[in-house]
């Protein structure tokens, strides 16, 4: 399949990159870490100025969405600069109190959209941690049909990733809401929890290819640069295949999701009117600042390395292949995704894109060596976050459980 992003998108993809590029992640992480939450907050209130967090957010309540093809546009580049805080947590929050309705979500959303309201989530079978629940300004739980604003952030857990702190949050807590009505909601937020989360581990992995790539070349051994050797091309070709392989699988699940918010799927074949529907030759743009080589034969080393035919550039997140309808217009041309529903759709891409992140961060520990290993280097955040974000909102034997199930 073949998805093109619209020039809105792009471009939407190329401000974010520009505010993140200037943003110092590696240090907004270690403070976020040692619990200095302040140039993280700072962070989170301008990405929620850039719109990031109202894609998820009903218009009547100060958002502009749900809108999940920009959503996963966003992501992506969040994950690519491995930004902090409970960000798939908190539109999969917006998602959940919209649906619930009440007087929380009159309370929360507009906070949500703006940026000002960082929140947290423990969803029925995602485990029992809330995700940075000590920074968050509220904690819901949904227990059954019960929606509950938690007490306090309850116990800190060991993580993997420690810019990723896990807490139980504490039993009980004020009730919300309840009914059928959070039950669908809470089954709704679990899945844009999933999908978020995919797409940041699409873009860890997409920085992680990108970082790997530029040491290679840089590295040398034998006189000549360690990314000439066949071993590693095949590597390095090997990550970008997984990660090009998740991104369509990411985008049709943006698709049916916003099918399935539009109350059922656009014919095949029948775009939307202004839908921009691709031809299956024009070029896409890869992630900005990717330094992936462009166009077939070009390869992840510019060494000849090719992509194949039908790969599209790598880092494009497209395909070659005719009849492909554009993301923006919530619509499809072609045979796809469309026999599956969007919640296994959402499986389907979490369990690709999670593997790929991480299959990514093994090939750059590897190709690091032992300097991988060392906590001064920037890399390391993105080395230590690739299988959290792998786990977090589906591990992929259960994402493959419910594929199957369909």
């Amino acid at each position: 399949m073949r998805f093109v992003l619209t020039g809105e998108q792009r471009e939407f993809a190329r401000s974010l990159d520009a505010l993140l590029r200037a943003a110092d992640t590696p240090g907004v992480l270690r403070a976020w870490a040692a619990g200095d939450h302040g140039p993280g907050r700072a962070l989170w209130r301008r990405l929620g100025d850039a719109g990031v967090f109202a894609l998820a957010v009903p218009e009547a309540y100060g958002g502009v969405g749900p809108l999940p093809v920009e959503t996963a546009v966003a992501c992506v580049e969040l994950g690519r600069y491995a930004v902090p805080g409970p960000v798939a947590e908190t539109l999969a929050a917006g998602v959940l109190l919209a649906g619930a309705g009440g007087p929380a979500a009159k309370e929360w959303l507009p906070g949500i959209a703006s940026g000002a309201a960082m929140l947290s989530l423990r969803l029925p079978g995602h485990g029992p941690y809330a995700l940075d629940a000590d920074a968050a300004d509220a904690v819901f739980t949904v227990d059954g049909d019960g929606l509950r604003r938690a007490p306090g952030p309850g116990e800190l857990s060991v993580s993997a990733d420690p810019a990723r702190r896990l807490f139980r949050p504490d039993p009980g807590g004020e009730p919300v809401a309840g009914g059928r009505a959070v039950e669908a909601a809470s089954r709704a937020a679990g899945d844009w929890a999933s999908f978020a989360t995919a797409a940041l581990a699409l873009g860890c992995g997409e920085e992680l290819l990108r970082a790997t790539v530029a040491y290679v070349r840089q590295r040398r051994q034998f006189g000549v640069p360690v990314g000439s050797f066949q071993a590693v091309k095949h590597r390095l070709a090997d990550t970008l295949l997984g990660l090009e392989f998740a991104r369509p699988l990411l985008y049709g699940a943006a698709v049916e999701l916003t099918e399935e918010l539009s109350g059922g799927r656009a014919e095949a074949g029948s775009p939307e009117p202004g839908a921009g529907v691709g031809s299956g030759t024009e070029p896409a743009e890869g992630p900005p600042g990717s330094g992936l080589g462009t166009g077939r034969g070009a390869g992840p080393l510019g060494a000849g390395s090719g992509t194949g035919p039908g790969m599209g550039s790598p880092g494009s997140g497209s395909r070659t292949g005719p009849g492909m309808g554009s993301l923006g217009a919530g619509s499809r041309t072609g045979p796809g995704m469309g026999a599956l529903g969007a919640g296994a759709a959402v499986a389907a891409a979490k369990a690709a894109a999670g593997e790929a992140g991480y299959a990514a961060a093994r090939t750059a520990l590897q190709l690091h060596g032992a300097i991988g290993y060392t906590e001064e280097l920037d890399l390391a955040w993105w080395l230590r976050r690739a299988r959290p974000l792998r786990d977090a909102w589906g591990t992929p034997s259960a994402c493959r459980a419910r594929v199957l199930a369909g």
